[in-house]
């Protein structure tokens, strides 16, 4: 099942980055280049450094300066997550080029790596909302809120994860095909920004 392997890796991820706890860290990827499990690690490593560059940002005492730079970083970590995202789908697009859809067969409103994208991101709030619950300087009200949550949460995550695999099953099958969009970010390219390419 793919999404089992995706929601170990990620939670592999996650707990690896807060061992350091550090935005700074380098990554250390443990999984061969080239591999599915390298693509995974990849895109939720960047997913979590960029978490935690969301959470300094907002810092309401931020300086105005640094907080610019804080937001170009996270413009940049965005496109980086947007290309391993596509990263993804070319993998898949490889391992299933020799399937034939069937006649009737259908495209998916996503493809697999925006859903591999969306459990990465589920992976890290139920980290996150799991440490709500625990915090010992928070009232009981707080951690049963944060406790309710964490269940859809979590409940949300199985839901996601058989759609993940249905979805590759019925690639697999043939009652699905995949095709793949890029994203064509345009607020990145000093040619389609205007902002950027009025520049004087």
């Amino acid at each position: 099942m793919i999404s089992k392997l995706c929601n170990r890796i990620f939670q592999e991820v996650i707990y690896d980055y807060h061992h350091h706890d550090n935005i700074e860290q380098p990554i250390q990827n443990p999984y061969r280049i080239s591999t599915l499990e390298h693509l995974l690690y990849l895109k939720c490593w960047i997913d979590t450094v960029q978490w935690h560059m969301e959470d300094v940002v907002r810092n309401p005492a931020i300086d105005p300066v640094a907080g610019l730079q804080w937001k170009r970083r996270i413009d940049a970590s965005n496109q980086e997550r947007t290309d391993v995202v596509e990263y993804i789908d070319s993998y898949f697009l490889e391992e299933y080029k020799h399937i034939s859809p069937s006649e009737n067969a259908k495209i998916n409103s996503e493809s697999p790596a925006w859903v591999v994208d969306r459990l990465s991101i589920l992976a890290l709030k139920v980290f996150h909302m799991t440490e709500e619950t625990l915090r010992a300087d928070a009232t009981e009200e707080h951690k049963n809120a944060c406790q309710t949550k964490l269940n859809i949460l979590l409940e949300q995550r199985i839901d996601l994860s058989r759609s993940l695999d249905e979805l590759i099953a019925d690639i697999e099958n043939g009652a699905k095909y995949m095709k793949t969009y890029k994203q064509m970010k345009m607020y990145n390219d000093p040619s389609l920004n205007p902002v950027l390419y009025n520049i004087k």
